[in-house]
């Protein structure tokens, strides 16, 4: 580690004067030799430096923004060479040269604040070994040897001997609980700032080589953490632990604020859109229009919770525009017009008409029949005035038809239906 924090000594200058002047500012408040000057100057050196890496910050975003919107591509590579994992690779890494897009993209950060962190190692450990580095001077070196962070001299780390540990004025135990907990700490928030990252903001459709990669450094960083924490001075487990909350903190805004489309964070951030909207009946912040245009935009190639979403709109009576904005829909503004309230879909419901009795028919048409000036129709339940015989005799005349209904004679038992022949006489 001494090695490596030496190739960053270019950088120990520039780091040791920023945390002087931080140390200046707070040595007034809290006392120049304490823990709190020394640490709270360690902690602002890390909040300046992601302040200053908030631009790599959005690139880093951008990049994972256009990976996103190559999923559709890579998951038809996945199945069009599924049984080929070369070919797969090869097409994966031609889409990403096509595209201009990187997966690495997402070390961008880690690799930005490594010469700082390597810089600050470099000035810890010349303080614990009673050496003056950059603007650090005798003076200051003495006070920061003074430092103590609950307990544990600023420069002390968990595999140092007690002799050591107690020249700068602590015991062992002290240190290695304090060392300990801020390594358990680091490594945790490292652990969930990378599950919620694969469990909250990746669509889980589509299975990539990206998504792979970050699901191992989801358990390989904090083992490393670990592994590497017991070798880091009390002040470098301080900016550790703190750059690792700041980014927990970071990746919560951008994932509830901007999600990854087909994710359980679009999801929720959705089902919260649409309850602002619905309330208010307009889109009133102006990332919520983007995000609103952009699902507008995708026509049919829509997700589902963006297809839910839209119609949720619809039910409520409201239209996503173009534009990101809304809308009362069509329906929904001809019914409050008329002085009525909308109906749930939006389209006022057709009203089915309903299904009568047969008495109730019989009645209409005798009425309909009624009023036409017509003669009462029969019905199964009017008795006929005509005697029995009358009817077979008067459907012959009209040309032999056939009787109907309970009129039809009955061939007697033995004999063949339909006419008979007449029997010859027979002979004596």
């Amino acid at each position: 580690m001494d090695t490596i924090a030496s190739l960053f000594s270019f950088i120990t200058t520039p780091v040791s004067w920023v945390i002087v002047q931080f140390h200046t500012v707070y040595g007034a408040i809290f006392g120049p030799d304490t823990g709190w000057a020394w640490g709270l100057s360690i902690v602002s050196l890390v909040i300046l430096i992601r302040i200053c890496l908030i631009p790599l910050f959005v690139k880093q975003i951008k990049a994972t923004r256009a990976m996103q919107t190559l999923q559709p591509e890579m998951k038809k590579i996945q199945e069009r060479y599924k049984n080929d994992k070369q070919r797969q690779s090869e097409e994966m890494m031609k889409l990403y040269k096509e595209t201009g897009t990187n997966p690495l993209s997402s070390c961008l950060p880690i690799l930005a604040q490594s010469p700082f962190f390597f810089a600050l190692y470099h000035v810890l450990n010349s303080i614990a070994s009673n050496d003056t580095i950059g603007v650090i001077n005798e003076n200051l070196l003495q006070s920061a040897q003074k430092a103590h962070i609950v307990g544990a001299p600023l420069a002390v780390k968990f595999t140092d001997s007690s002799s050591k540990v107690e020249a700068l004025g602590a015991t062992l135990t002290d240190v290695r609980v304090v060392t300990a907990v801020m390594i358990i700490l680091m490594s945790a928030s490292q652990f969930f700032t990378q599950r919620q990252l694969m469990t909250k903001n990746v669509d889980t459709t589509v299975k990539t080589p990206f998504m792979q990669q970050q699901k191992m450094l989801m358990y390989v960083f904090p083992v490393m953490f670990a592994v590497f924490g017991i070798n880091f001075p009390v002040g470098v487990l301080v900016y550790w632990l703190t750059t690792n909350v700041w980014t927990m903190g970071q990746q919560m805004y951008v994932i509830r604020n901007n999600p990854t489309p087909g994710s359980k964070a679009q999801a929720e951030y959705l089902e919260r859109l649409h309850k602002h909207v619905t309330q208010r009946e307009k889109v009133a912040r102006r990332r919520d229009r983007v995000i609103v245009k952009a699902i507008v935009a995708k026509g049919r190639d829509r997700n589902e919770y963006e297809r839910k979403f839209i119609n949720g709109l619809s039910k409520a009576g409201l239209a996503a525009q173009a534009d990101g904005t809304v809308i009362k829909s069509e329906a929904a503004a001809a019914v409050q017009a008329e002085g009525g309230t909308p109906t749930t879909t939006g389209t006022p419901k057709r009203q089915q008409p309903k299904r009568q009795t047969k008495a109730q028919r019989q009645s209409g048409a005798l009425a309909g029949a009624k009023a036409a000036g017509e003669q009462e129709p029969k019905t199964s339940l009017t008795k006929s005035d005509e005697p029995e015989d009358a009817k077979p005799a008067a459907a012959a005349k009209k040309g032999g038809a056939k009787p109907v209904g309970g009129t039809r004679s009955k061939a007697q038992s033995g004999q063949r239906k339909g006419p008979q022949r007449p029997k010859s006489p027979s002979k004596k």
